[in-house]
C-alpha cells in the first residue's frame, strides 16, 4: 500500500489481537491487488446494553488508483447481535476480498479488450528535483507522470531507459500515467 493502514476505534477496546487480525487481513488484500493506495478500517460499538446485546459495526474503505474504491460496511442484524468483533472483522474483510477480486478481474479483462489502457513503455526523461518525468510508449507517444503515480515508492530509483507498465488517463494538459510500475531495470552500457 502506498499509504499506511489506518484503523479507527470508536467505543471499541484496542487490543493487539484485533490489530494483528486487521493487519493480516489487509496484507491478504494486497496479495490480490498489489497496487492498493490505502486501506481504512473503522471499528464501532454503538450500543452495549443487556436488551440489545453487543453490536459491532465495521467499515472498510480500500482505495485503488483507477478511482474505483471498495467499501464494505458490516451492520449485524438481530440474528447476528452476539457475534464477536473478530467474526465481524473477518466477515467484512471476506466481503472486501470478493469485491476486490471482482474489480481486479474486470480491470484485467478491460486491459485485454482495450490494450491502450495498459501499455509498456520506458522512462524517457526524469526530473527528480521537480518530482515528475515522461514515458515513451511502444507506439512512440510521450506520457507525463508524477512521482506520486509511481508505485512502491520507486520514483527515486527511476532512471532513463527503465521499462515500466502504466495505466493512462486524460489529465488537464493531455495524457498522463495514473499508475507507473517498474517492470524492467535499465540496460547497462558496456
Amino acid at each position: 500500500m502506498l499509504k499506511p493502514l489506518e484503523i479507527t476505534y470508536r467505543n471499541v477496546l484496542k487490543t493487539g489481537d484485533i490489530e494483528s487480525l486487521i493487519q493480516e487481513k489487509a496484507k491478504k488484500l494486497e496479495k490480490i491487488c498489489d497496487y492498493i493506495v490505502g486501506c481504512q478500517v473503522v471499528l464501532e460499538r454503538p450500543h452495549s446494553t443487556v436488551q440489545t446485546g453487543n453490536q459491532f459495526k465495521v467499515r472498510i474503505d480500500v482505495t485503488i488508483p483507477s478511482g474505483k474504491n471498495i467499501v464494505v460496511t458490516k451492520n449485524p442484524g438481530n440474528n447476528e447481535m452476539h457475534q464477536s468483533l473478530q467474526t465481524v472483522i473477518r466477515d467484512s474483510f471476506d466481503a472486501a476480498e470478493k469485491q476486490l477480486k471482482k474489480l481486479v478481474q474486470q480491470q484485467r479483462n478491460k486491459v485485454k479488450t482495450h490494450p491502450q489502457q495498459e501499455v509498456t513503455a520506458i522512462v524517457s526523461k526524469i526530473y527528480p528535483e521537480e518530482g515528475y518525468g515522461f514515458l515513451r510508449t511502444i507506439n512512440d507517444r510521450e506520457i507525463y507522470f508524477h512521482k506520486n503515480s509511481v508505485i512502491n515508492d520507486e520514483f527515486d530509483k527511476l532512471e532513463t531507459g527503465i521499462g515500466v507498465r502504466f495505466f493512462e488517463e486524460e489529465g488537464e494538459k493531455g495524457p498522463q500515467a495514473s499508475t507507473v510500475q517498474v517492470i524492467e531495470k535499465a540496460a547497462k552500457a558496456s
